[in-house]
C-alpha cells in the first residue's frame, strides 16, 4: 500500500512561519493611525491613504511576485519580497510628509507581496499532496491569522515604550528575521506533465476566457474592502464610537481599561477566531462545494456587519463582532486559492491567484481610503461601512454561477 503523504512538511512549516510574521507587521498598521495623525496633526485621510496605498501596492506586486517565484525560484521572490518590506517601513520611520509616508507604503505593499498569500500558498500548493492540499492552504492562511492576533497588541504595546518610528524599526528587524528560516524551504513542483508542456500564456488565456474565473475575481473585491477597511480603522472605530468600559467589568479586571485597547485586542480577537474559521474552511473545501461555501461566507458577514451598525456599539458587541467577523475572516482565502488550483492547475497557481488577488486589493484600496475620506466628511464611519455591507452581499450572489468544472483546451 502507498503510504500517505505527510501533512505537515518542512516547506508549510517555514510557510507558516514567513506568513505569521508578515501579516503580524501587516495587522499593526490601524493602531498608527491616530498616534500618526495626532504627531503631526493629519486629517485622518491622510494616513488612510498610505495604508490604501499599500494595499494596492500589495495587489499590483502580487502576480508580479507570483511570475518571479515561477520563473526564477520561490526563495528568490520571498527574499526580494522581505528586503523591500523591511526598506520600506525603514524608511517610512523617517517620513515626515502624508506624501513621503503614502510613497514608501508602495514599498511595503511590495513587500507584504513577496512574503504573503500569493507566493506562499503558491509554494504550499504545489508542495502538498491532493489529498492535503486544501488543509494545506487553510493552515498557512491561519498562520497569517496567528500574527494578526499578536500584531495589534504588541504594536498598542511598543507605543506606550517607544515613538511610532522606533517601532518601524523593530518590525524591520522582525521581517529580516523570517528570512533565515528560507533555507528549510525546498518545494517540489507536483504539476502534470500536461501542465508543464503548457506556457503561461495558454494557461492565463484559458483562464481569462472562462466567465467563472471573472466571477472569482470579482467576488474577491469585497473580501479585500471588508478585511483592509476594519483592519485599518476597526481600532479608531472602537475608540470613538464604543461605550465606556465599565470599571470593575470583566475586561477592565483583565486589564482592557481603555477603548483604545479594546480596539487593538479587538483585531487580536479576530485574528485568533479566524484560525478555527479559516482551519474549518480548508476542512469543507475537501468535502464540500467550494462557490457554496464562499457564497455563504460572504452572507455571513454581511448579516454580521450589518446587525453590527444597527446596535448601539458597547465593549460587548465589539467582542461579538471580533469573534464572529472573524470565524469568516480569512476562511475565503484557501477555499478561493484551493478553486483556482482546482480549475487551472498548479503550474502557474502563484500568478493566476495573484491576479484574482488584485482585485482583492483594489477593494482593499477603496475600503481603507474611503474609511478616512468619510470620516473626514461625516464625522463617522457609518456611511462607509453601509458600503461594505452592500458589496459583501453582492459577493455572496456572484459566486453562485462559478462553475467548478476545469474548462477545456482551445482546439487548434
Amino acid at each position: 500500500m502507498q503510504a500517505r503523504t505527510p501533512l505537515f512538511t518542512p516547506v508549510l512549516v517555514v510557510g507558516c512561519f514567513i506568513m505569521l510574521l508578515s501579516f503580524a507587521v501587516r495587522a499593526s498598521f490601524g493602531v498608527f493611525q491616530i498616534p500618526i495623525a495626532e504627531d503631526f496633526g493629519w486629517l485622518r485621510a491622510e494616513f488612510s491613504l498610505a495604508i490604501a496605498i499599500q494595499n494596492l501596492a500589495w495587489g499590483i506586486g502580487q502576480p508580479i511576485f507570483g511570475m518571479v517565484g515561477e520563473r526564477l525560484g520561490d526563495r528568490v521572490a520571498i527574499v526580494l519580497g522581505g528586503v523591500i518590506y523591511a526598506a520600506g517601513l525603514v524608511l517610512s520611520s523617517f517620513a515626515v510628509t502624508p506624501e513621503a509616508h503614502q510613497m514608501l507604503e508602495v514599498l511595503v505593499g511590495f513587500g507584504i507581496a513577496g512574503t504573503g498569500f500569493g507566493v506562499i500558498l503558491a509554494v504550499v500548493g504545489r508542495a502538498s499532496s491532493d489529498e492535503n492540499r486544501s488543509m494545506s492552504l487553510a493552515i498557512a492562511t491561519a498562520a497569517g491569522s496567528a500574527g494578526q492576533v499578536f500584531g495589534a497588541p504588541v504594536a498598542e504595546y511598543l507605543l506606550g515604550l517607544m515613538a511610532w518610528q522606533s517601532v518601524f524599526l523593530v518590525f524591520a528587524v522582525v521581517i529580516l528575521g523570517a528570512l533565515l528560516a528560507l533555507p528549510l524551504m525546498r518545494a517540489p513542483q507536483p504539476a502534470s506533465k500536461a501542465e508543464l508542456e503548457e506556457s503561461m500564456g495558454v494557461i492565463l488565456g484559458r483562464a481569462f476566457r472562462d466567465p467563472s474565473y471573472t466571477l472569482i475575481f470579482l467576488g474577491f473585491f469585497s473580501c479585500g474592502y471588508q478585511l483592509a477597511f476594519v483592519t485599518a480603522h476597526f481600532p479608531a472605530l472602537v475608540t470613538e464610537m464604543c461605550g465606556p468600559i465599565v470599571p470593575g467589568s470583566v475586561l477592565h479586571n483583565i486589564g482592557i481599561t481603555t477603548t483604545s485597547a479594546l480596539g487593538a485586542w479587538a483585531i487580536s480577537l479576530i485574528g485568533l477566531a479566524n484560525i478555527a474559521g479559516t482551519l474549518t474552511a480548508g476542512y469543507l473545501g475537501k468535502r464540500y462545494s467550494k462557490k457554496y461555501l464562499l457564497a455563504g461566507i460572504y452572507a455571513g458577514r454581511t448579516l454580521v456587519a450589518a446587525m453590527f451598525i444597527l446596535i448601539p456599539i458597547t465593549p460587548a458587541t465589539v467582542l461579538l463582532f471580533s469573534v464572529t467577523m472573524g470565524a469568516l475572516w480569512l476562511a475565503t482565502v484557501p477555499l478561493t486559492s484551493g478553486l483556482i488550483a482546482h480549475l487551472y492547475g498548479l503550474r502557474y497557481m502563484g500568478t493566476l491567484y495573484g491576479i484574482v488577488f488584485f482585485s482583492h486589493q483594489l477593494g482593499s484600496f477603496l475600503g481603507v481610503w474611503l474609511g478616512g475620506r468619510m470620516y473626514d466628511l461625516y464625522g463617522d464611519y457609518t456611511m462607509v461601512w453601509w458600503i461594505g455591507v452592500g458589496v459583501g452581499a453582492f459577493s455572496a450572489v456572484v459566486h453562485l454561477p462559478v462553475k467548478e468544472t476545469r474548462p477545456l483546451p482551445m482546439a487548434a
